[in-house]
């Protein structure tokens, strides 16, 4: 069952942009493998909701933002999961550990597993792997290197303002504050001062400074 999840999950990731496909899943599933073990999860939700999680994201970068993609990816996991023979309890919780993954969204990770499935999402968006992915995201979508000419908090998503350090200043600065089960706290912190010190030095180089 888990394995032609697994698969159902890497042929519609492919149609994804590189900053959220499938090496991004696997790298997802396994933070949440190591922390629902520390945190003693059930790790076959935790499985299935990890693989699943981003299934609808090529909806949401296609709309530019307008689609939510924890939302949608619910409502076609929930389609999925209806053939297989799992209680209703654990359908339910990976359900929502998937409608409640998402960064800016109400409905708040409620489940032990939706907490952990929160925290490894946002552990792979900071530190040397978060800071990579800013910038091919920034790539993705056709925004400079850097843009010191323009005030951040004026700035617009999924547009050619939306820089790798931008990313970092709006999202990824505050994600360690966000963290929800002691294991997930403990790394970001490592990833997040990691990650200050790059773009520290990211802005004295392109000052020329360094």
């Amino acid at each position: 069952m888990i394995n032609e999840i697994k698969n159902f999950a890497l042929e519609t990731l492919s149609r994804s942009k590189v900053s959220h496909d499938w090496d991004h899943t696997e790298r997802v599933y396994k933070l949440c493998m190591h922390i629902g073990k520390v945190e003693g999860a059930d790790l076959k939700v935790l499985a299935i909701a990890a693989y699943l999680h981003d299934i609808a994201r090529s909806e949401q970068d296609k709309s530019k933002g307008k689609i939510c993609h924890a939302k949608r990816g619910a409502e076609i996991a929930e389609k999925l999961l209806d053939k297989y023979p799992l209680p209703d309890e654990q359908k339910a919780n990976i359900i929502h550990c998937i409608r409640s993954h998402r960064f800016r969204e109400n409905h708040e990770p409620e489940t032990l597993e939706a907490k952990i499935l929160f925290d490894a999402d946002k552990l792979d968006a900071i530190g040397s792997v978060g800071i990579a992915r800013a910038f091919l995201f920034a790539g993705e979508v056709g925004a400079r290197l850097h843009n010191k000419s323009r005030n951040i908090e004026g700035t617009t998503s999924y547009s050619s303002e939306d820089t790798g350090y931008r990313e970092y200043k709006i999202k990824l600065s505050k994600i360690k504050d966000r963290m929800l089960t002691r294991e997930g706290k403990h790394i970001a912190q490592e990833r997040h001062a990691f990650m200050e010190e790059f773009f520290e030095r990211f802005l004295q180089e392109y000052e020329g400074m360094k």
